[in-house]
């Protein structure tokens, strides 16, 4: 770490690059230049598609905001859950690891929001977490995935796809 410190601003970029896409090699080798293309369409289309998600979260890890998309994955599992022991197992999860103030993992929530939240989850239906998904979702579309599409990561992907059919320049 105190390397990274010492290195320029560009060095640590294209240091923090080469960490990422190592984190993310085996994805790379699978994913498809038309898939990588569509993520530029929408964010839908980015979180929706077959390695985006992956790839997508491991580009917020660079911005420490990783848990927003772990966040709403984790919806997404808590709404298809049918049993209602399981529910609230996962509900109670859900609520100290991103919801309650000082949370390992705090999603970005005002208050009104978070105690809307608070009170959807004394019943633990499959909508319960809706508004804070629906707030979260917003964030990272508004915020993060602009900065994903122009970040050197994202660029340098589709660059090599475009130039090379695949990613096989990373050994």
């Amino acid at each position: 770490m105190a390397l990274l410190m010492m290195l320029s601003e560009t060095d640590r970029i294209v240091t923090h690059s080469v960490l990422l896409l190592t984190e993310v090699r085996s994805y790379l080798r699978q994913v498809s230049l038309e898939e990588v293309l569509q993520w530029s369409q929408s964010f839908e289309k980015l979180i929706t598609s077959k390695y985006g998600p992956i790839i997508y979260k491991t580009y917020l890890k660079t911005e420490h905001s990783d848990e927003n998309i772990e966040f709403c994955l984790s919806c997404e599992e808590y709404k298809k859950t049918t049993s209602q022991r399981k529910r609230i197992s996962m509900a109670r999860k859900l609520f100290t690891s991103y919801i309650q103030l000082q949370a390992p993992k705090e999603i970005n929530l005002d208050s009104p929001a978070r105690k809307m939240i608070i009170r959807n989850i004394q019943e633990q239906t499959q909508s319960c977490f809706d508004e804070a998904q629906r707030i979260i979702y917003m964030h990272m579309e508004r915020d993060s995935y602009p900065r994903f599409l122009e970040s050197k990561f994202y660029q340098e992907l589709k660059h090599n796809l475009q130039t090379n059919g695949d990613y096989s320049m990373i050994n």
